[in-house]
């Protein structure tokens, strides 16, 4: 099984390129990224400007798509700059690959993701899941975790705060909202490639 994944450097992606490398079964891990990871025998990582149109290339065409591209509206900046990583970018290397023959996609998304949602952020999330059903993948599973538990340093006040609340009160937090580690939804996005056709969302209690 060949795997393309977007979003390598982030915190899931990190995580999803570590277990799919030592993983037996996937021979090949197409990673491009805007600046060189570190070599592996089983590593193709393309070096690609993601703020200029995605070439054409066959690495696209992949036996499966894993997505973990996104960023924060702070980070980004801006609503308009959140939402052309986190919906145009993910739409365009989407389609990207469904018309180089890659049959499955795997998208780390958001709970709560609802393009009806009056949330800018949530609203940005539920779009982008309704335009990746319309380009026809074979199969298509939308990972909606809560809060990552991660210790990244770009984390907002906010987050961090919400991870120390979540750690110590877990016990009593309904399982839908609990926060989950990067590894978990690495291993939930690996296990969703394989699977019957159609479209299948799994929320962050599924994450395991």
């Amino acid at each position: 099984m060949e795997l393309l994944l977007l979003g390598a450097t982030g915190a899931v992606g990190r995580e999803v390129l570590e277990l799919a490398l030592n993983d037996p079964s996937i021979p090949t891990v197409t990673a491009p990224t805007r600046r060189p990871l570190t070599p592996h025998d089983k590593l193709h990582n393309p070096v690609v400007d993601f703020t200029m149109p995605l070439p054409a290339a066959g690495w696209w065409k992949a036996d499966a798509l894993l997505c973990c591209l996104g960023t924060t509206i702070r980070k980004a900046g801006s609503q308009a700059a959140f939402r052309a990583v986190d919906h145009d970018l993910i739409l365009e290397a989407a389609q990207k690959a469904h018309d180089y023959g890659t049959p499955v996609m795997v998208l780390n998304s958001s709970l709560g993701a609802n393009s009806a949602s009056r949330n800018f952020y949530l609203r940005t999330k539920g779009e982008t899941e309704d335009d990746l059903r319309r380009i026809g993948f074979r199969r298509l599973a939308l990972v909606r975790p809560s809060l990552i538990d991660t210790d990244r340093e770009e984390a907002r006040f906010g987050e961090k705060a919400g991870l120390i609340a979540s750690r110590l009160l877990r016990p009593i937090i309904p399982a839908h909202y609990r926060a989950v580690s990067a590894r978990s939804i690495a291993r939930t996005m690996l296990d969703s490639v394989l699977g019957s056709d159609g479209v299948r969302v799994i929320e962050s209690e599924e994450i395991r």
